[in-house]
């Protein structure tokens, strides 16, 4: 029945101006004997043109949306989209999809105004022959395309509209053979995709950030767990031969031993820790290599009793005290100086591990995982507000500093500062 109305629509309008240009016709060419005929065959002719063009017309809309209304039939075409992009984002995505459009062409786009306004030259579906363009269809004139997007909170609102480039009365007579609704619909998947597209990369790098972090937590939980057994051998080894030169230092170094391993247990979750507990740790470590290696050792301990509570990722100060003592000191002849200084500097805990060892050209560095853990996991904690840096010391060594954001939520951890 639409279909049928649609037909009657265009061809009614195609006789009533066929009669009138007949009349006028009619009234110039009295004196012609055969004028009437001729006036007839034109009426007839114009019904047929207008019939076979509206014909026409409806079978390529059915063809291409599987359905003929009103709303399909029309040769202008409005749509509203609501793209979940802020505004900005969403004129981008239709900038684009427009630019990508099949015979798109003199696009101007206005981002401040949120408005594209576009040419779309025709492109005949079947070749553009002359058949073709004698059914009533609008040839090489071309359509056009109008957007506006409207910022509506956290998404933007397109309101996209497709018509022919000329007058809206002559929709009763001609008929673009559903090129604007081929463009519409276009668009409108064009725009689909890619925010598809933008919520694919967003998945995958939230898949990927998050497996990133359960590797981190995964190496994290592994180096709780992992004492080196030539330290733990060795410290064993001096407790033992303690308890018969010296059992006060023996049962010293075993209880900085226990004290260190408590500390060493892998975590349940991936909390941070506080500054005091992780001294803690690393006070244990240190008082175990003061007995060991006697006076080729020296600490020195430079933090206030108020940062204690300060939190800070586990096992960062540990690492860095280590690497000071392996790569440092302990390929040293004479042995030399661990510093362990924090401060508060606008609002940024800059923690420090300094040693007058080797420095960072002595021979037998390590492989630096520990260090590019420390810093990846800086990134996944505190993103770019947090950052790690390592340089020479003077005169001789390596000073290596985390800076965190500082914070005030955890209770002081009584941790004692002593020189030895």
């Amino acid at each position: 029945m639409t279909s049928f109305s649609f037909i009657f629509r265009i061809t009614f309008a195609w006789t009533l101006a066929s009669m009138a240009v007949a009349v006028f016709m009619a009234q110039t060419l009295l004196s012609h004997r055969d004028s009437g005929g001729m006036l007839v065959l034109l009426v007839l002719g114009a019904m047929a043109f207008a019939a076979i063009s509206a014909f026409s017309h409806v079978r390529r809309v059915r063809l291409l949306t599987g359905q003929v209304d009103r709303g399909t039939l029309a040769s202008r075409q409005r749509r509203q989209i609501e793209v979940p992009f802020e505004a900005g984002e969403t004129f981008d995505i239709i900038d684009a999809a427009i630019r990508d459009l099949p015979g798109a062409e003199q696009v101007d786009s206005a981002r401040d105004s949120l408005q594209v306004r576009a040419k779309i030259r025709y492109l005949h579906p079947y070749g553009g022959g002359v058949m073709w363009q004698m059914t009533g269809h609008t040839g090489p004139s071309a359509n056009q395309v109008i957007v506006t997007v409207t910022p509506n909170g956290d998404a933007g609102s397109v309101t996209l509209i497709c018509e022919p480039e000329r007058g809206a009365w002559t929709d009763w007579f001609l008929v673009d053979g559903g090129a604007n609704l081929e463009n519409a619909d276009a668009i409108g998947r064009a725009v689909a995709r890619r925010v598809a597209e933008r919520r694919r990369s967003e998945q995958a790098a939230a898949v990927q950030s998050a497996t990133e972090k359960e590797l981190t937590v995964a190496k994290l939980s592994l180096l709780h767990a992992q004492v080196e057994p030539h330290f733990l051998y060795n410290t064993l080894a001096s407790a033992q031969l303690l308890t018969r030169s010296d059992p006060a230092r023996a049962d010293e170094m075993l209880g900085n031993l226990i004290a260190y391993l408590r500390n060493s247990l892998p975590r349940t979750d991936d909390a941070l820790s506080t500054l005091g507990k992780e001294l803690e740790r690393a006070r244990a470590y240190l008082d175990i290599l003061v007995i060991r290696m006697g006076p080729r050792l020296r600490l020195q301990v430079e933090v206030a009793p108020e940062l204690h509570g300060a939190p800070l990722p586990s096992m960062m100060l540990q690492t860095l005290v280590e690497n000071a003592i392996k790569h440092g000191l302990e390929p040293k002849a004479g042995g030399g100086t661990v510093w362990i200084i924090a401060r508060v500097v606008d609002g940024v805990l800059a923690l420090t591990v300094a040693d007058d060892g080797r420095g960072l050209s002595g021979e037998g560095g390590g492989t630096g995982i520990g260090l590019r853990n420390v810093r990846e996991r800086l990134r996944l904690a505190y993103g770019n507000a947090a950052s790690f840096t390592i340089v020479s010391n003077y005169p001789s060594g390596v000073a290596a500093t985390i800076s965190v954001p500082y914070q005030r939520n955890a209770a002081a951890s009584p941790v004692l500062e002593k020189v030895a």
